[in-house]
């Protein structure tokens, strides 16, 4: 069905978009109400006229240099941004197709643009582009503060290892000293002396061994191990118990071992790990209460757990346990380098094991256990 007269011109002026003719020189020969609505110009303000005229500077030069041209050439161009300025001076933002009619010699007799309203498209645009470089310079800032913590844990991890590497020898000259003052004490009171001396000499021997195994395990390739399954491992625990009862006099430590069977560890490490959960007993365990010990192998295991009693461990800090350098409430004398867990951490990963805690008001547990075989 064809349409013609008035109902032609009324789908022409009042379509959902903007309708334009031009001369072949460029000048407005029709447009259409909704254009003018839009825009705010009156007809005959526009009729005539250039339509470039009615372009913002950015728009005219792009219509000049791009779509004149390309229109020239292929005799159409679809869905070009370009922006009008309105009769209030205010941009028009609008999304263009255009062809031309040229007669049976090629004659150019016209050009025809539809234009439809794009504020609201080009506003997501502009947002989105805006939300990209945002989104990049927020990465750019995370990869330079990444950048600088990896620099600045590299730095304090090679710090670490160069100092307790260094702090060895001194600590070995105390550690001598001791010993030979021991051999001439005259009173109790030297005796005391002294084996605070020792006591002190161990508790820095320990934190030391802690210092270099963290340096270790991050700048090399983690805690090396010496598998042994033919010495007896009862002996090495029983030593550390001893130790740590001479560096806390008054305190009370029970054990109970029951190792059936060989242990394929390795038996300095397991030692370790367990003098660095004996000293975190000592530390936060309440002073007049035992702290417990127990070894046993079954159901193809090997199984050691210390307990002691004392406040529950809050949750908050139960999952930053076997973090590096964190530290829990202790007395000042008391406060560690806040890594002995951490070893005793890798230490249980290391031999394919694991080290876990639970916490309760009556009492708190660390528990090691690997695998036999």
């Amino acid at each position: 069905m064809s349409v013609s007269g008035p109902d032609f011109e009324d789908m022409v002026n009042n379509a959902p978009c903007g309708y334009v003719t031009l001369h072949p020189n460029g000048r407005i020969e029709h447009v259409n109400a909704t254009l003018l609505a839009w825009s705010g110009h009156p007809a005959d303000q526009m009729v005539g006229k250039r339509f470039t005229d009615f372009l913002t500077m950015p728009g005219r030069i792009y219509y000049e240099t791009h779509i004149a041209p390309l229109l020239r050439m292929q005799g159409f161009f679809n869905e070009f941004a370009i922006d009008m300025v309105t009769a209030a001076g205010e941009p028009l933002h609008m999304i263009a197709n255009a062809n031309e009619r040229r007669d049976a010699d090629g004659k150019l007799l016209l050009i025809r643009l539809a234009l439809i309203k794009a504020t609201d498209r080009r506003r997501y645009e502009q947002e989105l582009l805006a939300g990209r470089e945002l989104a990049i310079a927020a990465e750019r800032a995370t990869q330079e503060v990444l950048l600088l913590e990896h620099e600045t844990s590299e730095l304090r991890e090679q710090f670490i290892a160069v100092l307790g590497h260094d702090l060895r020898n001194p600590l070995a000259s105390i550690s001598a000293g001791a010993r030979l003052l021991g051999r001439a004490v005259q009173n109790e009171k030297e005796q005391q002396i002294v084996a605070m001396m020792q006591t002190t000499v161990m508790r820095m021997a320990s934190m030391i061994d802690n210092v270099l195994d963290f340096a270790r395990g991050r700048l090399g390739g983690g805690i090396t191990l010496e598998y042994d399954a033919n010495g007896p491992l009862e002996p090495v625990l029983a030593q550390v118990i001893d130790e740590l009862r001479l560096a806390s006099p008054g305190r009370v430590i029970e054990f109970e071992f029951a190792v059936d069977g060989p242990v394929n560890c390795d038996r300095i490490r397991i030692g370790q790990l367990l003098s660095n959960l004996l000293g975190n007993a000592v530390t936060h365990g309440t002073a007049h209460k035992p702290i417990a010990v127990h070894a046993e192998t079954r159901n193809g295991l090997f199984e050691l757990w210390v307990a002691n009693a004392g406040e529950a461990i809050p949750q908050t800090v139960m999952d930053k346990l076997f973090e590096p350098f964190f530290r829990g409430k202790a007395r000042a004398s008391k406060q560690g380098l806040g890594l002995g867990l951490y070893i005793a951490s890798q230490i249980a990963k290391a031999h394919g094991g694991a080290l876990t805690v639970a916490s309760t008001p009556a009492e708190t547990r660390f528990s090691f256990s690997m695998p036999l075989a």
